[in-house]
């Protein structure tokens, strides 16, 4: 049989090193995946991210919670039409580009819906 299943962790971890894969554990309290049709949720699970060579890749363990799409929302259909380009505009690249354009989160948020969420085009129009 193949696999890694009898190898010992440390040098599994060691010859991943070698072949320039780094392993990180990330702290998740939450992860959500969202389809078409429904939310998996993810409550305490462990979260793991493997970079190699600038491709980064997570991998999930633990049980999902299955809900109905938009089940975690606390509004009605009036937020849903309301939110509109918020929605479309994840709230780390507004971050991003209020950081590297020194400006409050607002005008980064302008400034990216105006350049449809290209976040380059966004801190050049507020540099």
């Amino acid at each position: 049989m193949f696999g890694g299943g009898g190898m010992n962790p440390r040098k599994m971890k060691q010859m991943m090193k070698q072949m320039g894969i780094d392993v990180t554990e990330l702290d998740a309290e939450e992860v959500v995946i969202k389809t078409a049709d429904e939310e998996l949720v993810f409550s305490d699970a462990q979260v793991t991210r493997m970079d190699a060579q600038g491709q980064e890749t997570y991998q999930i363990v633990g049980e999902p919670e299955t809900r109905e799409l938009g089940a975690g929302d606390d509004g009605g259909d009036e937020s849903a039409e309301s939110a509109g380009a918020a929605d479309a505009i994840p709230a780390d690249d507004v971050a991003i580009v209020a950081q590297r354009a020194g400006v409050p989160e607002d005008e980064a948020r302008e400034a990216l819906e105006a350049e449809d969420g290209d976040l380059a085009a966004a801190i050049a129009r507020l540099e």
